[in-house]
């Protein structure tokens, strides 16, 4: 049985990344004086060219919160392959939680075309012309998450090519 390779995290040193704040959650706890306020933040970072990760910050105050949370997504980065179009190389399904997103390549000019959590994600990703659809849960968390699965699962066709040990044509073919 073939050895499965997981993508490696990439360091975030010498990267130009981007970074956006996806959703800020209040959440309450309700202790003997009263309520006590905390916060959790979900963050994508990206540079624009195919590497992108997400994360969550959680403190008793937003931009703390705000901050461990792009400390978080910096530590967990992956490389997306995209085409020269800009776009993914085949559809995928990503699955978190009960959330599920499905990507598909799109023509050059379409845009990103996505929900509002999905499309940060792909913003700072570098993917320019793509086709989502949120089916299930529409929670951001689980939305980031299902359609950062997907991005980590793509294959880029000169590795499954190398992989399988056939030409490039034939990976097209099949």
């Amino acid at each position: 049985m073939p050895k499965i390779r997981r993508k490696q995290s990439i360091p975030a040193a010498n990267l130009n990344l981007e970074e956006k704040l996806v959703h800020v959650n209040r959440v309450a706890k309700v202790v003997k004086g009263g309520r006590r306020f905390s916060f959790n933040a979900i963050v994508v970072v990206g540079d624009g060219e195919g590497v992108v990760g997400h994360g969550l910050g959680k403190a008793n105050e937003v931009s703390d919160a705000i901050q461990k949370g792009f400390d978080n997504a910096k530590k967990n980065l992956i490389r997306v392959p995209l085409t020269k179009t800009k776009s993914i190389y085949h559809p995928i399904v990503g699955k978190a939680g009960a959330g599920k997103v499905l990507l598909r390549p799109a023509a050059e000019g379409t845009g990103v075309i996505a929900g509002g959590a999905v499309k940060a994600l792909l913003d700072v990703a570098g993917v320019h012309n793509i086709l989502s659809k949120s089916q299930g849960s529409s929670n951001p968390h689980n939305m980031v998450k299902a359609a950062f699965t997907a991005l980590k699962e793509l294959t880029d066709p000169v590795e499954v090519a190398q992989r399988r040990g056939i030409s490039l044509n034939k990976v097209f073919e099949g």
